[in-house]
């Protein structure tokens, strides 16, 4: 396998999947239901905590036993997975950003960005350690000199299960913007827009993960550090404010790990 090939198709697979969803906006005319909301919520939250556990501080753990030995190889996990969280804190509490269902903003108070703008921040703000964690496992395979075939197979695992939740993403965001009074092609472009964060992130994740190999433990639990805090502080959340429909949202939640547990044994 050639990891530069594998790192642009995983490149293209979490883009395409978020475009692909918010193209639904030409085929659908109204949004998900409570229900079917709440389902989506809960996939992307299980499939966001698998990857925070086996793809990301897995590796990183061992990663850190190898260069650090085992005595110090706690160290680089755990500074860097509270780093993680404090940068997504960081970002939670400056970017100004308003939740789906929500009727608070959170973040710095402004007049200035309409309620609109603001829902596509939040999703915005989610796909960031996304494309953190497939830029990072990319450039490992990238930087591989063993095992090269393996980190491949990581790297492509962790991009299709981002990507199964990017696909009903991209539309939760175009459809309801249709609602709103936007027009399709415009509904359209501002989804794509929420995933192009994504291979932004990435490719700068693949050339610090590719040419900083001491830094690697650090850069994985990071990752892991910033999708955990998302998924605890804003999908589950939303899935329990949900009360009537939670229970569909737990079991997609299951659901969503249950699929990337898979991708991980299989691939």
């Amino acid at each position: 396998m050639d990891p530069i090939i594998i790192s642009v198709i995983c490149l293209c697979l979490i883009f395409g999947a978020t475009t692909l969803g918010s193209s639904l906006v030409f085929v659908c005319k109204k949004t998900y239901s409570a229900r079917t909301g709440s389902m989506i919520v809960g996939l992307a939250s299980g499939i966001m905590m698998a990857t925070s556990f086996f793809g990301l501080l897995l590796p990183s753990i061992e990663e850190s036993k190898s260069i650090y030995g085992e005595k110090l190889a706690v160290l680089p996990v755990v500074l860097g997975f509270i780093l993680g969280g404090v940068l997504l804190y960081f970002l939670d509490k400056v970017v100004p950003h308003l939740h789906k269902d929500s009727e608070e903003a959170e973040g710095i108070k402004t007049d200035k960005i309409n309620r609109r703008f603001k829902f596509i921040l939040a999703v915005t703000l989610h796909n960031i350690p996304e494309g953190i964690a497939v830029g990072l496992l990319c450039g490992y395979a990238i930087g591989a000199t063993d095992n090269i075939e393996t980190a491949c197979l990581g790297a492509l695992s962790l991009a299709i299960g981002i990507a199964i939740q990017n696909l009903p993403e991209g539309s939760a965001v175009s459809i309801p913007l249709l609602e709103d009074g936007v027009s399709k092609p415009k509904a359209f472009l501002l989804g794509t827009l929420t995933g192009v964060v994504e291979p932004i992130f990435a490719f700068i994740a693949i050339f610090l993960a590719a040419f900083l190999d001491s830094a690697l433990p650090y850069l994985l639990s990071f990752a892991a550090g910033a999708m955990m805090y998302v998924t605890i502080d804003e999908l589950i959340p939303e899935i329990k404010c949900r009360r009537e429909h939670s229970h569909f949202g737990l079991w997609a939640f299951m659901i969503g790990f249950a699929i990337m547990t898979c991708l991980e044994i299989l691939l």
